[in-house]
């Protein structure tokens, strides 16, 4: 069920024939992994139908060393036939697909390099989603990429301005997300005119110093008008419990309450394991009348079967 991957330090080592191999042995084996993910996605309860693939698919796939390869008939053929097998079966189990790169992938920067670096991701990312069957206009069936802004300076103006550089196809999926640091939901509501805005309530809790977005916010309507249609997608977390250890889980964290106790803003805004806060789960579940959630603790699929579980009791206590 997991993705592996090989350094383009290990290729560069083999003979031609055995660089061709390795390749072609974990281009396989992702592939088959990919829809064994999401047939797993697919066969939980549709409030768990959401799948944040990993972006080493396709390992070096925009690296000079290898590209050759991947243009291979035979290794061309299977990444096509794999790749579109994949997004068929998404689409028919209903599972909603999203990329999230890493930071390296940003369009906000002063250095060229580091920009160029960013448009090769986000087109790589957007070619894969096009394989996939996802490159019929303005986010199919919900599927995006989503990312930061990139450095402080150029800031927003600076992603504006290299944003028009990537392909047609990636600024039809690409989002981009409030963060911690630089780039509050403020912020990053200066684009929504240009792309939707993945709000990431934890790390507007952390940025706002401890404010909890309720639905009837009015930059709410703001997000939801920057995906022109589509269901939004919003990301939650919560402190780790190693930071959190004393706090009630029937109430939300008080931000100031563990500032003053020593936690340094770096320690609450990292993620925590499990979706261990009841009043959290419950925040998230009145946000799910305007958005669909990505959980973004750190043990994955068991915290997101935590809070759905949940979630799905709390409905059916108030249906009793």
């Amino acid at each position: 069920m997991n993705l592996t991957t090989v350094t383009m330090a290990h290729l560069a080592k083999l003979d031609p024939a055995a660089r061709r191999a390795k390749l072609g042995d974990v281009v396989r084996h992702n592939l088959t992994v990919l829809s064994r993910q999401i047939a797993w996605v697919g066969a939980r309860p549709p409030l768990e139908r959401l799948l944040r693939m990993g972006s080493n698919i396709l390992p070096g796939y925009t690296h000079l060393a290898v590209r050759a390869l991947y243009a291979e008939p035979d290794l061309r053929a299977e990444v096509d036939r794999g790749l579109a097998e994949a997004g068929a079966l998404a689409r028919s189990l209903g599972v909603r697909l999203s990329f999230h790169p890493g930071p390296f992938c940003l369009l906000a920067s002063r250095n060229p390099a580091a920009i160029e670096n960013g448009l090769s991701e986000l087109d790589y990312h957007a070619e894969v989603f096009g394989l996939m069957g996802y490159g019929g206009g303005w986010h199919p069936h919900g599927a995006h990429i989503n990312i930061h802004v990139g450095a402080g300076d150029p800031g927003v103006a600076g992603f504006r301005e290299t944003l028009p550089r990537a392909s047609r196809l990636a600024r039809d999926l690409v989002t981009v997300e409030n963060d911690e640091n630089l780039f509050g939901l403020d912020e990053v509501l200066r684009l929504a005119d240009l792309v939707p805005v993945v709000l990431d309530l934890h790390h507007h809790w952390v940025e706002s110093g401890g404010a909890y977005l309720e639905p009837d916010d009015p930059r709410i309507a703001r997000v939801i008008d920057s995906w022109r249609g589509v269901r939004p997608v919003a990301h939650i977390s919560v402190s780790r419990e190693i930071a959190t250890a004393g706090c009630d889980p029937a109430l939300l964290p008080d931000f100031g309450a563990l500032r003053d106790a020593g936690h340094s803003v770096r320690d609450l805004a990292a993620h925590s394991d499990l979706m261990w806060n009841a009043a959290v789960n419950d925040l998230v579940a009145r946000h799910l009348s305007w958005a669909d959630f990505e959980i973004e603790a750190k043990s994955k699929n068991l915290a997101s079967m935590q809070i759905a579980g949940h979630i799905l009791a709390r409905r059916k206590a108030a249906a009793a």
